[in-house]
C-alpha cells in the first residue's frame, strides 16, 4: 500500500459514480496515469467527474485549480496592471505583450496574470499531479469565451529538456521560472496548496541548469522570481532587479541576439 507521505504519483484515483470515460482516458494517456480506486486514508489525485484535485488527509479540504473563481477571477477581472513588480520584470509595456514560457508552471498563478494582462503563455510542468491539475483547469477555464486561460497552453516536460529541444523559430520572448525554495516560513503560515507543492516537487536541484538553458533559448530576458534576500540563482549576477515586498525578480537580458 502507498503510504501518506509517499503517494503513488503514477495513479489516477476515479470516483466510482462519473462515466466520463473519454475525459479519463485522455488524462490516463496524456500523463501516463494507471487507475485506481479512491482510498481516503492515502494521498491522491482524485477525477469526481467534475473536476481534478488531489486529496490529503493532513492539508484538509482537497486542492484543485480553478482560473474562473476566487482570486484567478480576480486576476481576470483587475489583473493588477502593467505597472506591478512581475509584469516590469517580464518587460510588458505599452503595445508590447512577450511570448513567455513559465518554466516551472506550478500551480498557473503567475502565468494567469500574464495572460490576463496579453501575453502568449506556455506553462512547463514536469511533476505529473500539478500537471494534471493545470491541463484540467485550463480546459474548464477554455470552455468560457472570455478567459484569459486561452493565452495558455501546457507542455508536460521537464523544462531544461524541453528548451534544449525547442527550435530556433519556437524560442520565446522571455523565460521565466520560480524555483522551489525552502520556506522560512513556520509550516503553519504557509498556504496549504504550497505545502503540499512543497511535499510533492521537494527541494529544486537544477535551478542552475534551467538558469543556464533559459539563458541560451529566450530571445528577449530571463527572468527568476526569488525571496528577497536569498542568493542568486548559480551565483550568477543579474542585469537588473525587480524589487517587492517579500520577493524579487532577477531579470538577466540577452544582448547578443
Amino acid at each position: 500500500m502507498t503510504s501518506m507521505t509517499e503517494p503513488n504519483i503514477n495513479a489516477l484515483a476515479v470516483s466510482s459514480n462519473t462515466n466520463n470515460t473519454d475525459y479519463i482516458q485522455q488524462l490516463t494517456t496524456q500523463f501516463n496515469f494507471t487507475l485506481s480506486d479512491i482510498n481516503p486514508d492515502q494521498t491522491q489525485l482524485v477525477y469526481d467527474g467534475e473536476k481534478l484535485a488531489i486529496h490529503a488527509l493532513n492539508l484538509g479540504k482537497p486542492i484543485s485549480i480553478d482560473f474562473l473563481a476566487g482570486k484567478n477571477a480576480h486576476r481576470q477581472q483587475f489583473g493588477g496592471g502593467r505597472g506591478q513588480p512581475l509584469a516590469r520584470a517580464i518587460g510588458l509595456t505599452k503595445g508590447k505583450s512577450p511570448t513567455i514560457i513559465d518554466a516551472t508552471a506550478g500551480f498557473g498563478r503567475d502565468a494567469f496574470v500574464l495572460a490576463s494582462l496579453g501575453c502568449q503563455v506556455t506553462l512547463i510542468e514536469r511533476h505529473p499531479w500539478i500537471a494534471a491539475l493545470l491541463q484540467d483547469a485550463l480546459t474548464r477555464a477554455q470552455a468560457d469565451s472570455d478567459s484569459s486561460a486561452h493565452k495558455m497552453q501546457l507542455v508536460y516536460s521537464n523544462a531544461p529538456d524541453y528548451l534544449a529541444q525547442l527550435p530556433a523559430n519556437e524560442n520565446p520572448d522571455v523565460i521565466y521560472f520560480d524555483p522551489m525554495y525552502p520556506s522560512r516560513e513556520k509550516s503553519a503560515l504557509v498556504k496549504k496548496d504550497m505545502r503540499l507543492l512543497h511535499q510533492l516537487v521537494g527541494a529544486d536541484m537544477d535551478s542552475t541548469a534551467l538558469l543556464n538553458a533559459a539563458l541560451k533559448t529566450a530571445n528577449k530576458r530571463v527572468v527568476v522570481k526569488r525571496p528577497s534576500g536569498v542568493p542568486w540563482v548559480g551565483e550568477l549576477s543579474p542585469h537588473t532587479q525587480i524589487e517587492s515586498k517579500n520577493t524579487r525578480h532577477d531579470v538577466y537580458m540577452i544582448h547578443d541576439k
